[in-house]
């Protein structure tokens, strides 16, 4: 029983890990197609093609589950607001104001707490030891990234308009990390996905028509073509399925730990495709949110 329980946890553990490698490119191709496209057009253009992947290879599973998914519709609008329509939404306005790496840091250290919290508040999840102190490590390395290793920068950082974007984007995450706990049982995983999906473009797609007709209009390029397939294909479909599977083996406040991989994957994205490179302040951080990841699992080895 213990064997299979640890075996249950290490796949929830790679899942995790696999959704976060995918998101971590969320952030970067977000600031490098700011002046392409607009923010809502991206989101909209992103789920979309997501939809449209997923379809093909659940229509028969839509079709039986139909009954369940109606039944649950109210539930169902509450995701699809919350991790699709907004969360993303919101980190492509970000995109537009702030950095990639400040998207990647604020979202990611701000989004685990808000999960945690309501983790223990509405789903009654208990806190121990090591996930306090895993916590704590891993916010303690992102704001020694954010800092640089000086206190005095750390002092004056303030939010700007983009970080509070990022911020609120990280809330509305949190909230979809808390409700996906709850996915009703009769609704497979990939119907799941593809319901969430089609709702959230639907709810995009009046703003969508209001930015393609007011707004700067899109400056089609292959790069920015490749973007919204890795986006629609990489960061929607593969990592969703990925981070839900792994809430289901590890829980919701155990798995929004690992959202604190993404600056880190961010950072070695960033030294590869874009030739930046990586500071001791870099490597510090990154291993302060390894330990504290390994600490905050470290009960359910035991």
């Amino acid at each position: 029983m213990q064997a299979l329980r640890n075996n249950h946890t290490l796949q929830g553990i790679v899942l995790a890990v696999a959704a976060t490698l995918l998101w971590s490119g969320n952030f970067v191709i977000s600031r490098a197609v700011s002046h392409d496209i607009q923010p809502i057009s991206l989101a909209f253009y992103r789920w979309l093609t997501a939809t449209l992947i997923i379809a093909p290879f659940v229509w028969k599973k839509f079709r039986l589950e139909q009954p369940i998914v109606t039944a649950n519709a109210r539930y169902l609008v509450l995701v699809s607001l919350t991790g699709i329509a907004l969360f993303n939404t919101f980190v492509y306005v970000a995109g537009h104001y702030t950095s990639a790496i400040n998207m990647a840091l604020i979202g990611t250290t701000s989004s685990p707490i808000f999960a945690t919290i309501m983790a223990v508040i509405f789903l009654k999840e208990k806190l121990n030891a090591f996930r306090i102190a895993g916590m704590i490590i891993c916010i303690s390395g992102i704001l020694f990234l954010i800092s640089n290793g000086s206190f005095s920068k750390l002092a004056t950082f303030h939010f700007s308009r983009g970080d509070l974007w990022i911020l609120a984007g990280a809330f509305a995450f949190a909230i979809y990390n808390i409700q996906v706990r709850k996915k009703p049982l009769g609704i497979s995983a990939v119907n799941f996905l593809f319901v969430i999906f089609g709702i959230g473009t639907l709810m995009l797609f009046p703003f969508f028509l209001k930015e393609l007709l007011l707004d700067t209009p899109t400056n089609w390029n292959p790069v920015l073509i490749g973007s919204i397939i890795y986006l629609g294909a990489g960061t929607s479909v593969i990592a969703f399925l990925c981070w839900n599977m792994a809430i289901h083996h590890l829980g919701a406040g155990r798995t929004v730990l690992f959202g604190n991989l993404i600056p880190v994957f961010s950072i070695f994205e960033a030294v590869l495709f874009l030739g930046e490179k990586m500071s001791t302040a870099h490597i510090f951080s990154s291993a302060a949110v390894i330990a504290g990841l390994t600490i905050a699992n470290l009960k359910a080895h035991r």
